[in-house]
């Protein structure tokens, strides 16, 4: 679990599970789950109830179904023993036999839920989050790890932008380019960082750099080329570029259309996926994250949103 002072943890339970969620959910915290679909899924759930009664059935205050028969997820809420109203969203990131991390951020008014360091829906509350207690997961599914993090140990937002999780520049925020920010007390394991923006028609290239402040050293230097559909990986440290990488099965960048970029910063190394889709894992090159603590992004790109999680 890639996640700092978790406030209560589960490792590899058996499905279905039923956890009591120690001191009850608060705005500001996170949920996160990591496990895989099995092979022969036809649906899983993951519901945030009020207890866990058999008889009479506990409220359900936010009710998560993927259904794979017709590929969509079902949101919704039981009380009293009686469904709501359901609300499907067919925007379906998991897939059979594929494994998947859910983040879902307990806000004061909603559940936001992100599938893969994607934001996949929004649900408002229709019980009061206060009697919330307990989380539930079953179906063909299984679970490595579930985490509960509090709102104060959540990732440090960049400077200078709200202070509530997750780490969002506001719409006051300046994205024009060249966009620097510093991000406070540096990287740590954890971090996702996501980059949403317009490749111009006739753009060349650009750049997007987790440097090291204070210095000319770049810990990843991401380049998309645009005119040579290569995509750089590298560092600059010491005055110096090292081994490059470039090589890909795809390059999925275009001319004209919008992307979503998501870096997630692991103890080893940075993962890197574009509009939900796996690209490619980058070693550290420099060992004391802490010490990354600026992001840079340059050249031939309309930014819309930069988010730190």
């Amino acid at each position: 679990m890639s996640v700092k002072q978790p406030k209560q943890t589960v490792l590899n339970p058996p499905i279905p599970i039923s956890i009591s969620i120690l001191d009850g959910l608060h705005p500001g915290e996170m949920v996160l789950i990591q496990g895989s679909v099995l092979d022969d899924a036809d649906r899983f759930q993951v519901d945030f109830t009020c207890g866990s009664s058999i008889k009479p059935r506990a409220d359900v205050a936010f009710h998560f179904n993927p259904r794979f028969k017709k590929n969509h997820i079902v949101c919704n809420t039981l009380k009293l023993e009686y469904w709501g109203k359901e609300e499907i969203h067919y925007l379906m990131p998991f897939r059979k036999g594929a494994e998947f991390e859910i983040i879902v951020l307990v806000e004061k008014d909603l559940y936001k839920v992100a599938v893969n360091g994607t934001h996949v829906l929004e649900y408002k509350h229709r019980i009061d989050l206060a009697r919330v207690d307990t989380l539930s997961v079953s179906g063909k599914v299984q679970i490595q790890a579930i985490g509960f993090i509090p709102s104060t140990s959540t990732p440090s937002p960049v400077k200078g932008t709200s202070t509530q999780s997750p780490a969002l520049l506001d719409d006051s925020c300046d994205m024009s380019l060249p966009f620097k920010r510093k991000i406070i007390k540096g990287l740590i394991p954890g971090h996702t960082i996501t980059i949403k923006g317009l490749i111009p028609a006739f753009a060349h290239s650009f750049s997007i750099n987790l440097r090291i402040g204070n210095s000319k050293d770049i810990a990843l230097h991401l380049n998309p080329r645009l005119r040579s559909g290569l995509f750089i990986r590298n560092s600059y440290l010491s005055e110096c570029w090292g081994p490059e990488e470039n090589t890909l099965p795809n390059f999925v960048f275009r001319p004209g259309e919008y992307f979503e970029m998501i870096i997630l910063c692991e103890a080893q190394q940075f993962k890197l996926a574009v509009n939900g889709a796996h690209q490619l894992t980058y070693k550290h090159r420099v060992q004391d994250l802490s010490r990354v603590d600026e992001l840079e992004i340059i050249g031939d790109l309309e930014l819309l949103e930069v988010k730190i999680w």
